[in-house]
């Protein structure tokens, strides 16, 4: 018997068959347009608009979609639109179609002007009008703040004297901001106080692209649709969870942001955190937005930092030396990096989830550049067995069992586990059984802002973390920034290593170590 097959709509007007069992990416975005504040950043150019082209590709995007751009350039319409084919031909990851780029080129506009100019943003409502009233985006429109957070107040001003964050009936109009949400509780109370003023809670999309990774949500679907693990999910059978994101490189030409802010306000505050509250967090009602968020924010209230901030946490900043073959530069050699400039380039933490499943189980997070090899990985390591009835020379090289989350680059899963080395002696060994997505399904997996903007724009935002989490985050970091910050400088490390000593220290103290991904 054939598959079911449903009839829909191509971006480009076309009827196509669908496979109704093909469920990669249900949702199919309304009729809308999209406002990309920094459309010529990197993020947008490498980012972004591949993935809008992607999702127009394939079919998820409605056929009045428009795509509007807000830049300083003074740039014509054909400009503009060379601009973003040179964006969908270098980076989009779907063949070229010369249907999908006809009917995307049609709903493209630019608007040139500044944040300040209120003549710039009068010019972008009567766009949106114009679209709503030629493209038929009914109404419906997002804006997507691909800038710095210092600028969030003047735009979101401007929206709103504009009247473009008003919606009409039956229409939305949302804004949607990337990472950091603020630099401290604070600051991020007063970005939520800013933009509460003129969108709603509900209209309100905070990216972390980390959430949008399949194997990210693979953590929930391994621990709630399989009854093998989730017994052994608790304090009684877990040693320690360590999470770790690691880069093998500088930090390149982002001097100007990452001086000041670090390894662990990048990353730490927010990835790592969510990954941690995902790994930890207790089975949820449903998997809509509300429920998903409350067994996070559960979790992240349960946070618990060691009375030790000495020994629990480490910092380090890498030094120059050999990695890949060549000589790289220290990170106060960097351009426009202050000779004197504290600020760590990896940072690792020991936190606990004070409750009754988690009670005295440590979770590591650490994350830095120029370490071994890009990587980010969940690892749940399991105590040891309680009796192991081989002699002490035939386990000498077995280890914890750990299941392995790999978040990136090569997206699976393996378990470590003890087995027989063949042979007519009696000797056990760590073994790994291993799942890769590459190699297990055929389909296609969706990339992180793919899914993530067209959640956005179908008003779907389970994968969103909300003003608490956010919130909460800072509350348990804070203090740990604080602590660096007035206490601690960094320790030096060199390139390719897994950082500063100070950092392995800290593991050996419990009688654990890092893993060698």
């Amino acid at each position: 018997m054939k598959p079911q097959q449903t009839l829909a709509l191509s971006p480009s007007g076309y009827a196509s068959l669908h496979d109704a069992r093909d469920r990669r990416m249900p949702l199919i975005a309304p009729p809308c347009g999209l406002v990309i504040f920094g459309i010529t950043g990197d993020l947008a150019r490498k980012k972004l608009v591949p993935a809008l082209y992607d999702l127009a590709n394939r079919g998820l995007l409605h056929p009045a979609f428009a795509l509007t751009g807000f830049a300083r350039r003074d740039w014509t319409p054909a400009q503009f639109e060379d601009f973003i084919l040179d964006s969908i031909k270098n980076h989009a990851r779907t063949p070229w179609d010369e249907h999908t780029w006809e009917q995307f080129r049609a709903g493209l506009r630019f608007v040139s002007g500044t944040f300040d100019d209120e003549g710039a943003f009068d010019k972008l409502a009567e766009t949106v009008t114009e679209l709503d009233q030629t493209r038929g985006t009914g109404g419906n429109h997002a804006f997507y703040l691909s800038i710095p957070p210092d600028s969030f107040p003047k735009v979101v001003s401007q929206l709103a004297r504009s009247g473009l964050n008003t919606d009409q009936t039956d229409s939305f109009r949302r804004v949607i901001i990337e990472k950091p949400f603020g630099d401290n509780l604070e600051t991020a109370q007063q970005l939520a106080g800013i933009l509460s003023q003129v969108f709603a809670e509900k209209d309100t999309f905070r990216i972390d692209h980390y959430l949008g990774k399949e194997t990210v949500q693979n953590i929930l679907a391994m621990r709630f649709s399989n009854i093998m693990f989730e017994p052994l999910w608790n304090s009684n059978y877990v040693d320690h969870v360590q999470i770790t994101m690691a880069e093998d490189i500088g930090i390149g030409t982002r001097a100007g942001y990452y001086d000041g802010i670090g390894s662990a306000k990048d990353v730490m505050q927010n990835h790592l955190l969510q990954l941690l509250a995902l790994t930890a967090m207790e089975e949820p009602v449903t998997f809509d937005e509300r429920d998903l968020r409350i067994e996070k924010e559960k979790v992240l209230a349960a946070l618990r930092l060691p009375a030790d901030l000495a020994s629990s946490t480490a910092i380090g900043q890498y030094t120059s030396g050999w990695q890949g073959g060549e000589v790289v530069k220290g990170y106060l050699e960097e351009d426009n990096i202050p000779s004197d400039s504290r600020t760590d380039t990896f940072a690792a933490v020991k936190l606990y989830v004070d409750t009754r499943r988690w009670a005295g189980v440590p979770f590591y997070l650490r994350t830095g550049k120029r370490l071994g090899k890009r990587v980010t990985e969940i690892a749940v390591v399991f105590k040891r067995a309680a009796h192991i009835p081989f002699d002490k020379a035939a386990t000498q090289e077995l280890g914890n069992n750990a299941l392995v989350f790999r978040v990136q680059p090569d997206e699976g899963i393996t378990l470590r586990f003890g087995s027989k080395v063949p042979g007519s002696g009696m000797q056990v060994r760590d073994v790994s059984m291993d799942f890769g997505y590459g190699h297990a399904f055929t389909e296609d997996s969706p990339l992180a802002y793919e899914r993530l903007l067209l959640d956005a724009l179908a008003g779907n935002s389970p994968l969103f973390p909300g003003q608490k989490e956010v919130e909460l985050s800072w509350k348990i970091m804070d203090p740990i920034f604080n602590y660096w910050a007035a206490e601690v400088s960094p320790a030096p490390y060199r390139p390719g290593t897994w950082g500063p000593e100070t950092a392995h220290e800290m593991l050996e103290r419990g009688g654990r170590y890092w893993r060698i991904p």
